[in-house]
């Protein structure tokens, strides 16, 4: 084609083929075909629809004694009576404000332990040997295990129930940090180098904000291990508690209460879970795009 034909040739085509051309170029340029099928928001609102159907049709039913399984009307009048008088000489929003005071406790304190140490595991080689070993002893021991010693150790006071949880949140905070630090890109690391960082600045400009999205998630898995440690911890001497209250009610067989407490853990959980995603979203857009 010479150059005389290729003026010659139609501005619309042209554009045509520049279209084209700039579509090919810039894969993220093309528009994005529209999902069909499902979304799994219904996917999952249909399940809780399900469940609670199954378990309202067995209570009905009566296929299992209510002193096993309320119903969800008494599971939902028992939550009113419980919000409104109380039960175990507290409110529901006493109970759960110490739970909720015990558990970001120590959630902070497996922060401020947690992420040194794992940024040690996956900085440093000597870091790696010392705390690397410590962190898988301790990992797979259950609560209930070292709740005893930690009692001696600490006695029976607010202390010894924050240490519990804080303990059981640990692990994954510190070895999703350290998994988050291995994963940083050595490019990023020697362009700042060659920028002249200090070993204090590449921590913090570059190492720390490329590990953080590990470090958020390891703080979901933990604040679910902190819940599952809750009810252990408040077997120790408390007065006032979600894990207290579903102990107290399960001693005498008050399964609507215990029921109650259970699915109250489970919706706060559930909100922690969504407040972090969003937090997540607002820190670190680029995560999973890179």
């Amino acid at each position: 084609m010479t150059i005389s034909s290729y003026s010659e040739r139609p501005a619309s085509k042209l554009a045509k083929v520049d279209d084209e051309a700039d579509a090919l170029s810039v894969p993220w340029s093309r528009p994005r075909p529209k999902r069909s099928g499902v979304s799994a928001r219904v996917v999952s609102a249909v399940t809780i629809l399900v469940v609670l159907a199954a378990w309202a049709l067995s209570a009905r039913l009566q296929l299992v004694s209510p002193v096993f399984l309320p119903s969800p009307v008494a599971v939902w009048s028992k939550f009113i009576v419980v919000a409104r008088d109380g039960f175990v000489d507290a409110t529901l929003a006493q109970h759960i404000a110490a739970s909720l005071g015990r558990v970001f406790a120590a959630l902070i304190a497996a922060l401020v332990v947690g992420v040194p140490i794992g940024l040690a595991i996956g900085i440093s080689t000597v870091g790696r040997g010392i705390f690397d070993p410590l962190l898988e002893f301790l990992r797979p021991i259950p609560p209930l295990a070292y709740l005893p010693l930690v009692i001696i150790w600490f006695g029976i006071g607010e202390p010894s129930k924050i240490l519990v949880i804080a303990i059981a949140m640990l692990a994954p905070v510190a070895l999703s940090t350290a998994s988050g630090v291995r994963g940083v890109s050595q490019e990023r690391i020697n362009a700042a180098r060659s920028l002249g960082a200090t070993s204090m600045q590449l921590v913090r400009h570059v190492i720390l904000p490329s590990a953080l999205p590990s470090i958020l998630t390891g703080l979901r898995i933990a604040l679910g291990a902190g819940w599952s440690t809750l009810v252990a911890a408040e077997l120790v001497a408390a007065t006032r508690g979600l894990g207290f209250m579903i102990q107290s009610a399960a001693q005498f067989l008050v399964t609507d209460v215990v029921v109650m407490g259970i699915l109250v853990i489970a919706v706060i959980a559930f909100g922690l879970e969504f407040v972090i995603r969003r937090i997540e979203r607002g820190l670190v857009p680029w995560a999973g795009r890179e």
